[in-house]
Protein backbone atom coordinates (compact mmCIF):
# COMPACT_ATOMS: atom_id res chain seq x y z
CA UNK A 1 0.00 0.00 0.00
CA UNK A 2 1.18 3.15 -0.81
CA UNK A 3 2.11 6.26 1.68
CA UNK A 4 0.03 8.78 2.06
CA UNK A 5 0.89 12.02 -0.27
CA UNK A 6 2.20 14.35 2.75
CA UNK A 7 3.43 11.87 5.17
CA UNK A 8 6.24 12.63 7.14
CA UNK A 9 8.96 10.33 7.17
CA UNK A 10 9.22 8.91 10.72
CA UNK A 11 12.76 7.79 10.37
CA UNK A 12 15.21 9.27 12.63
CA UNK A 13 18.57 9.91 13.15
CA UNK A 14 19.33 7.83 16.44
CA UNK A 15 20.91 10.33 19.25
CA UNK A 16 24.02 7.97 19.87
CA UNK A 17 24.74 7.29 16.16
CA UNK A 18 28.40 8.66 14.49
CA UNK A 19 29.09 12.00 13.78
CA UNK A 20 29.09 12.69 10.58
CA UNK A 21 32.44 15.06 10.55
CA UNK A 22 34.39 12.34 12.67
CA UNK A 23 38.13 12.00 11.57
CA UNK A 24 38.22 8.70 10.85
CA UNK A 25 40.65 7.70 13.89
CA UNK A 26 41.22 5.89 16.56
CA UNK A 27 39.47 6.13 19.91
CA UNK A 28 41.50 8.66 22.10
CA UNK A 29 41.94 5.77 24.85
CA UNK A 30 45.24 3.82 24.70
CA UNK A 31 44.95 0.88 24.01
CA UNK A 32 41.27 0.95 21.75
CA UNK A 33 41.94 0.22 18.84
CA UNK A 34 38.16 1.05 18.07
CA UNK A 35 37.32 3.95 15.64
CA UNK A 36 37.00 7.39 17.23
CA UNK A 37 33.45 8.22 16.06
CA UNK A 38 31.77 10.43 18.73
CA UNK A 39 33.25 13.72 19.95
CA UNK A 40 33.41 15.14 23.39
CA UNK A 41 34.66 18.45 24.77
CA UNK A 42 38.47 18.20 26.21
CA UNK A 43 37.37 21.01 29.15
CA UNK A 44 34.98 23.45 30.25
CA UNK A 45 37.32 25.96 28.99
CA UNK A 46 38.31 24.26 25.83
CA UNK A 47 34.40 23.28 24.55
CA UNK A 48 35.40 23.74 20.32
CA UNK A 49 38.29 21.02 21.31
CA UNK A 50 37.18 17.48 21.21
CA UNK A 51 38.48 14.22 22.35
CA UNK A 52 37.50 11.50 19.84
CA UNK A 53 35.94 8.49 21.36
CA UNK A 54 34.69 5.01 20.47
CA UNK A 55 30.84 4.53 21.58
CA UNK A 56 31.84 2.75 24.76
CA UNK A 57 34.28 5.44 25.97
CA UNK A 58 32.46 8.50 25.05
CA UNK A 59 29.62 6.94 27.33
CA UNK A 60 31.88 6.57 30.06
CA UNK A 61 33.15 9.85 29.41
CA UNK A 62 29.72 11.80 29.61
CA UNK A 63 28.91 9.99 32.63
CA UNK A 64 31.39 10.99 34.70
CA UNK A 65 31.43 14.98 33.00
CA UNK A 66 30.47 17.38 35.61
CA UNK A 67 30.55 21.22 33.52
CA UNK A 68 30.24 23.18 37.43
CA UNK A 69 33.03 20.75 38.66
CA UNK A 70 35.48 22.79 40.84
CA UNK A 71 33.22 25.79 40.70
CA UNK A 72 32.71 27.41 43.78
CA UNK A 73 28.85 28.71 44.42
CA UNK A 74 29.61 31.84 43.12
CA UNK A 75 31.31 30.92 39.87
CA UNK A 76 28.15 28.55 38.91
CA UNK A 77 25.82 31.32 39.94
CA UNK A 78 27.71 34.38 37.56
CA UNK A 79 28.05 31.16 34.66
CA UNK A 80 24.56 30.47 34.56
CA UNK A 81 23.61 34.66 34.85
CA UNK A 82 25.66 34.70 31.87
CA UNK A 83 24.02 31.87 29.88
CA UNK A 84 20.66 33.23 30.54
CA UNK A 85 21.85 36.14 28.11
CA UNK A 86 23.69 34.47 25.84
CA UNK A 87 27.12 34.99 26.77
CA UNK A 88 26.32 38.49 25.68
CA UNK A 89 26.53 41.95 28.04
CA UNK A 90 23.28 42.97 29.31
CA UNK A 91 22.11 45.68 31.63
CA UNK A 92 19.47 46.97 33.77
CA UNK A 93 16.62 49.15 31.71
CA UNK A 94 17.57 53.02 31.01
CA UNK A 95 21.65 52.36 31.23
CA UNK A 96 23.72 51.70 28.29
CA UNK A 97 21.25 51.26 26.28
CA UNK A 98 19.69 54.21 25.69
CA UNK A 99 19.70 58.52 25.64
CA UNK A 100 20.98 59.84 29.12
CA UNK A 101 18.71 61.80 30.99
CA UNK A 102 20.70 64.97 30.40
CA UNK A 103 20.45 64.80 27.07
CA UNK A 104 16.93 63.88 26.66
CA UNK A 105 15.86 66.68 29.18
CA UNK A 106 18.25 69.14 26.99
CA UNK A 107 16.36 67.51 24.10
CA UNK A 108 13.13 68.50 25.83
CA UNK A 109 13.90 71.94 26.67
CA UNK A 110 14.85 72.36 23.00
CA UNK A 111 11.71 71.20 21.86
CA UNK A 112 9.43 73.26 24.38
CA UNK A 113 8.32 69.85 26.33
CA UNK A 114 8.66 69.32 30.12
CA UNK A 115 8.85 73.41 31.07
CA UNK A 116 5.26 74.66 33.26
CA UNK A 117 3.37 76.90 31.61
CA UNK A 118 1.67 79.64 32.71
CA UNK A 119 -0.45 81.33 29.51
CA UNK A 120 -3.64 82.87 29.19
CA UNK A 121 -5.06 79.51 27.50
CA UNK A 122 -3.86 77.77 30.43
CA UNK A 123 -6.05 79.98 32.78
CA UNK A 124 -9.27 78.56 30.69
CA UNK A 125 -8.53 75.04 31.22
CA UNK A 126 -11.33 73.53 33.68
CA UNK A 127 -10.18 73.71 37.13
CA UNK A 128 -10.06 69.91 37.73
CA UNK A 129 -7.48 69.01 35.47
CA UNK A 130 -5.41 72.35 35.67
CA UNK A 131 -2.85 70.74 38.02
CA UNK A 132 -2.60 67.53 35.85
CA UNK A 133 -1.69 69.95 32.56
CA UNK A 134 1.15 71.28 34.75
CA UNK A 135 2.13 67.77 35.77
CA UNK A 136 1.93 66.30 32.15
CA UNK A 137 3.78 69.60 31.05
CA UNK A 138 0.30 70.35 28.58
CA UNK A 139 -0.76 73.64 26.85
CA UNK A 140 -4.65 73.83 27.08
CA UNK A 141 -6.08 73.46 24.87
CA UNK A 142 -5.30 69.67 24.57
CA UNK A 143 -6.44 66.53 22.86
CA UNK A 144 -6.18 62.82 24.76
CA UNK A 145 -4.07 61.43 22.05
CA UNK A 146 -1.87 64.26 22.51
CA UNK A 147 -1.86 63.55 26.70
CA UNK A 148 -1.65 59.76 25.77
CA UNK A 149 1.72 60.71 23.93
CA UNK A 150 3.21 62.70 26.79
CA UNK A 151 2.02 60.36 29.34
CA UNK A 152 3.97 57.90 27.57
CA UNK A 153 7.01 59.43 27.47
CA UNK A 154 6.49 60.61 30.68
CA UNK A 155 6.14 57.03 32.15
CA UNK A 156 8.99 55.56 30.23
CA UNK A 157 11.60 58.33 31.69
CA UNK A 158 10.43 58.02 35.22
CA UNK A 159 9.38 54.24 35.57
CA UNK A 160 11.76 52.99 38.41
CA UNK A 161 13.13 50.20 36.16
CA UNK A 162 14.57 52.81 33.75
CA UNK A 163 15.71 54.33 37.29
CA UNK A 164 17.41 51.71 39.24
CA UNK A 165 14.64 51.14 41.64
CA UNK A 166 14.75 54.76 42.47
CA UNK A 167 11.47 55.29 45.12
CA UNK A 168 11.46 59.13 43.65
CA UNK A 169 11.33 57.95 40.42
CA UNK A 170 7.92 55.48 41.48
CA UNK A 171 6.56 58.29 43.18
CA UNK A 172 6.72 60.61 40.42
CA UNK A 173 5.32 57.82 38.42
CA UNK A 174 2.47 57.67 40.60
CA UNK A 175 1.55 61.14 40.14
CA UNK A 176 2.42 61.41 36.52
CA UNK A 177 -0.37 58.38 36.65
CA UNK A 178 -2.85 60.28 38.65
CA UNK A 179 -2.66 63.49 35.98
CA UNK A 180 -3.03 61.10 32.98
CA UNK A 181 -6.14 59.43 34.67
CA UNK A 182 -8.01 63.12 35.46
CA UNK A 183 -7.14 63.95 31.94
CA UNK A 184 -8.30 60.76 30.36
CA UNK A 185 -11.68 61.02 32.25
CA UNK A 186 -12.44 64.57 31.46
CA UNK A 187 -11.51 64.43 27.57
CA UNK A 188 -13.47 62.18 25.54
CA UNK A 189 -11.66 59.86 22.82
CA UNK A 190 -10.85 61.82 19.75
CA UNK A 191 -12.02 65.26 21.08
CA UNK A 192 -9.42 67.94 21.28
CA UNK A 193 -10.90 70.87 24.09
Amino acid sequence: MPAPPFSRSTRRVRAFAPDPDAPGRECDIPDCHNAGDYRAPKSRESLREYHWFCLEHVRAYNAGWDYYKGMSPGEIESNLRNDTGWQRPTWPLGRNGGISEALEAELAAFAGIGRARTTPDAERAPPEIREALAILGLDWPTSREAAHTRYKTLAKQHHPDANGGDKAAEERLKTINLAYAAIRTHLPVGASA
